[in-house]
């Protein structure tokens, strides 16, 4: 027996009876869930969305006819990344489930992304195919044109989301918003390359025997930093497989639980809850491709669903509709989310009106989801949790990397089997993130924290420039390399500006070129720069400045402008 980690001595009278402190993860793939549930399963409804369901048999026959089309018409190999980019609908799942069967490497890229963004996850994972949905193919297309010939992708699929879709609605229930079925609806004119999702599955293609091993590469999604592009995050089966069990566990998931899918299927939080966890329990999924709250409403009461992953922002939104006493909330059994704090005061009705305690969560894209997490048993608010099943955690001084006693501030460092294996092609940024302490490798967070006397950890600041727009992270550095392309800027620097419903959202502080000033605008800016990036990244609000301030190394002094916007908002 190795001897308890600190904060596990300290929380050991708070770790649920139910859980063991380490789970077991089995050494077989991804797929192999999806292949259990269908066939204990298969007449078992696997996905609900807008009404018309899938059953485990169903997702389990397209993914393997889809794994058939990438192997033999797309000539996709083991190993091969396939990049995914599209809202959450059925075909997501059954796209992330063939690209497993065909041993290849799934990699989600956020459907927000324009052209310019997405040019980066083509060249930069050696991506050969990818999936999209329909809205989105002219960005693909655009995209690939942009690259060299020989990084081009090769093969692009392409579904609509009425692929999946009842003709009509048996409830009005059911029914999407106008706003959002315009768009659903969609079938514009597809790049002449572009293969259709029905005519692939009609092929009828088998895939080869399924080869991949726990620990071959599985997903790589990307995450950005304080410089330069997004880097891939490379996991295997198995941490992946980790979180997928573990997160079912903590919050008593079973085959009997129905899961409403609506945190982004491309974020790693929405992977695991929305689909892998629910995958390997046999569980139902109500799918939602993006937040609404009055639809969130009425399909949580239709359908019963026991279990919400999301955003503190969409509860204080579902709380605020008119509509909210027509809605009943009497099956939800436990309600987990992080990205943002959850004010007291909103968890304090959720638990008087509805007898619901919202456990707040803690990872990175880095750990698969959870490190930390509140139990259910006992969660607490404003907290990121106990350090997760299988993880130790610690807290120490961010340059001697000292371990700190309870209460005091330092950076959060995490050693667990949901770790992921190191940036893709990228081993500089990999050293730098891990730590060895006690013969162990501990990845560092960046965030600054503290752990109170009962091992709970508590997020205070952060040592990455990042800024947490209800839960979408956005890399300044990343925003500031978009700008500068902006022909009338000459400087930009991003920070964070405090919001009441988002949490912080971006703020922009440029110096605009000399014959530009009094000219442009600062709505010119903002208007430009939401055709360039996705729509969490671009500022919402701009300041001119005539100089940045900076360091005598000549690096700007974001901190000092960051302190200023802080001061003048406090004021």
């Amino acid at each position: 027996m190795q001897p308890a980690a600190p904060a596990e001595a300290l929380h050991a009278r708070y770790w649920p009876k139910r859980l063991p402190r380490r789970i077991a993860v089995p050494e077989t793939s991804l797929w192999f869930n999806l292949e259990v549930s269908a066939r204990r399963y298969p007449d078992k409804d696997a996905v609900v969305f807008f009404g018309r369901t899938m059953s485990y048999a169903e997702l389990h026959r397209q993914a393997e006819s889809l794994a058939g089309w990438l192997q033999q018409s797309a000539g996709v190999k083991r190993g091969d990344r396939v990049l995914l980019y599209m809202q959450n609908c059925p075909q997501y799942l059954v796209a992330f489930y063939a690209i497993l069967r065909a041993d290849a490497v799934v990699v989600p890229v956020n459907p927000m992304n324009r052209a310019g963004e997405f040019k980066h996850y083509i060249t930069d994972a050696g991506a050969k195919a990818a999936i999209c949905s329909a809205e989105l193919a002219s960005q693909v297309d655009a995209a690939n044109e942009a690259v060299d010939a020989a990084e081009r992708l090769q093969h692009l699929l392409v579904t609509r989301y009425a692929d999946t879709m009842p003709a009509q609605y048996d409830d009005p229930a059911d029914a999407p918003p106008a706003a959002m079925a315009e768009w659903l609806m969609a079938d514009p004119p597809l790049p002449g390359w572009a293969v259709r999702w029905q005519d692939a599955l009609a092929l009828g293609q088998q895939p080869g025997p399924h080869e991949a091993r726990a620990g071959d590469l599985a997903v790589m999604p990307y995450t950005s930093g304080t410089t330069g592009l997004p880097k891939g995050c490379m996991h295997n089966h198995r941490s992946i497989m980790h979180n997928a069990i573990g997160g079912g566990m903590w919050g008593q998931s079973s085959a009997e639980g129905v899961a409403l899918g609506v945190v982004p299927l491309f974020h790693i939080t929405g992977m695991q809850y929305c689909m892998h966890t629910p995958i390997y329990n046999g569980a139902t999924v109500v799918l939602m491709p993006r937040w609404d709250r009055e639809l969130a409403g009425r399909l949580i009461s239709r359908y019963q669903v026991t279990h919400w992953t999301c955003i503190p922002t969409m509860i204080i939104d579902l709380l605020a509709s008119p509509n909210m006493a027509s809605f009943d909330l009497s099956s939800l059994r436990y309600i987990s989310g992080g990205g943002a704090a959850m004010p007291q005061a909103v968890a304090e009705r959720l638990h008087a009106q509805y007898g619901l305690m919202f456990c707040e969560g803690y990872g990175l894209t880095e750990t698969a989801a959870p490190s930390h997490a509140n139990p259910p048993e006992r969660p607490k608010l404003q907290c990121l949790g106990m350090p997760f099943l299988g993880v130790e955690s610690r807290v120490v001084d961010p340059t001697t990397l000292e371990a700190l006693p309870p209460g005091e501030v330092g950076e959060i460092v995490t050693h667990g089997p949901q770790v992921f294996q190191g940036y893709w092609r990228n081993p500089e940024a990999t050293r730098a993130a891990f730590v060895e302490l006690d013969g162990k490798p501990f990845f560092r967070t960046g965030d600054l924290g503290r752990m109170d006397e009962d091992g709970y950890f508590f997020l205070t600041d952060r040592l990455k420039r990042m800024i947490n727009a209800s839960g979408f992270k956005v890399w300044p550095a990343e925003v500031e390399a978009l700008l500068y392309k902006h022909p009338d800027v000459q400087e930009a620097c991003i920070i964070a500006a405090r919001d009441a419903y988002r949490g912080e959202s971006v703020k922009a502080v440029v110096v605009l070129k000399e014959a530009a000033r009094g000219r442009v605008t600062e709505d010119q800016i903002i208007e430009w720069a939401r055709g360039q990036m996705a729509a969490y990244k671009y500022p919402r609000s701009v300041e001119f400045v005539d100089t940045l301030p900076k360091s005598g190394a000549g690096k700007v002094m974001w901190r000092l402008l960051q302190d200023r916007e802080n001061e003048r908002q406090a004021s």
